[in-house]
């Protein structure tokens, strides 16, 4: 029997819980599981494009802002048609939609919390927690990628212990691994000399703080001529705040030494050229881009938040910060540039760490077990 897995998600762009979906569906036996996508608005087909199997469908219900009860209705008439035996969700907005999954009969149905977004960075907005309680009933299993997610699901929505398993995310540490920066596609400006490179990865998003990054690297490099002439900064990724963050560091006389190049598919390319990884986020779940960062021997220095720092060992594999603190992030910036010669070391720390805690084989072979249990529920 193939266990038809139905991913509803309310868009199908990059980002790390999408790529967490990319890696699943690439890595499940298509012996036993074969998969459907239903997104709530839209989808990037060049981001679906990196989805190795040729029998994944992908569908758009197109929602309007606000409440579209048509987009029910849709969802609905979907579910009748595809006929998923598990309906797997993310997050708060496609939550909603597991009421549909009951009411088209689908067996099995799953709800993953990823973490918060900048309307509610600590889970506590009370409409969406009374939301959350109400959906409660309809759930039958919950998947968190982190104990903070954990504790959250148990003490502030009231899901019993036996209804919720924590997951991690993987890393593909084949794909993703250290190599010289003579192999990265950074830019061959930035590579020349003995530069430290920051670098980030991610939606350019006020939830994702790269402004922070910016911010704290421009005064740096105002303050100190040796940081100024022996540093570069990328900024992988797009969103609104791409324009903004280009013309500051335009202004800042800094563009020269800085690359924001936008999306790129060549990450595990680029990755490797980067000295070390930021991730400022006001909120995370488990970072995929940590891990992928990990993998490729970079030392990460990351916001104290969400599952960062069940990834992040200070002073081991990276460093953490108070979100927000620009002046903390700043010590820490200098702290790399001043010690470089210490950051190969940590690199390969956190390399380890990543082959021995989170590989993605150990994340694939927990979805399956979640899977197949069940199903096997119900077939008894």
């Amino acid at each position: 029997m193939t266990v038809h897995i139905c991913h509803l998600l309310w868009s199908f762009r990059t980002g790390g819980l999408e790529n967490g979906v990319v890696n699943l569906i690439n890595q499940l036996n298509p012996a036993e599981f074969r998969h459907s996508i239903i997104c709530l608005t839209d989808y990037d087909p060049a981001f679906f494009a990196r989805i190795t199997r040729a029998d994944v469908q992908i569908f758009s219900l197109h929602k309007r802002a606000g409440q579209d009860l048509g987009s029910f209705k849709r969802c609905y008439q979907l579910l009748r048609q595809l006929k998923p035996d598990v309906c797997h969700s993310r997050n708060l907005a496609a939550m909603e939609y597991q009421l549909v999954a009951l009411l088209a009969r689908v067996p099995r149905r799953l709800h993953g919390e990823h973490g918060w977004d900048l309307t509610d960075l600590a889970g506590q907005n009370k409409k969406y927690v009374l939301l959350k309680q109400l959906y409660r009933p309809i759930i039958q299993h919950y998947i968190c990628l982190s104990l903070e997610g954990q504790r959250y699901l148990q003490q502030t929505v009231g899901v019993p212990a036996k209804r919720l398993s924590v997951i991690c995310n993987g890393v593909d540490t084949e794909r993703f691994s250290p190599a010289s920066r003579v192999q990265s596609n950074l830019p061959a400006s930035l590579t020349a000399g003995d530069r430290v490179i920051f670098g980030t990865v991610g939606r350019l998003a006020d939830v994702k703080n790269q402004q922070l990054l910016v911010d704290a690297y421009i005064a740096l490099c105002q303050q100190s001529s040796d940081f100024l002439n022996n540093t570069a900064l990328v900024i992988i990724g797009d969103g609104q705040k791409r324009p903004h963050l280009q013309q500051q560091l335009s202004v800042a006389g800094l563009a020269a030494q800085c690359w924001l190049p936008g999306d790129r598919s060549d990450i595990a390319s680029i990755l490797p050229g980067f000295s070390v990884f930021v991730l400022p986020s006001l909120a995370e779940g488990i970072s995929n881009t940590i891990l992928e960062a990990m993998a490729c021997g970079l030392p990460v220095i990351a916001s104290e938040v969400g599952g960062n720092p069940e990834l992040v060992q200070p002073e081991h594999t990276g460093w953490l910060f108070p979100s927000g603190d620009k002046p903390q992030l700043m010590q820490l910036l200098q702290h790399c540039q001043q010690t470089a010669a210490e950051l190969p070391q940590i690199g390969r720390n956190a390399r380890t760490a990543a082959e021995q805690q989170f590989s993605l084989d150990s994340m694939v072979a927990a979805y399956r077990r979640q899977y197949l249990a069940g199903i096997r529920q119900q077939e008894g």
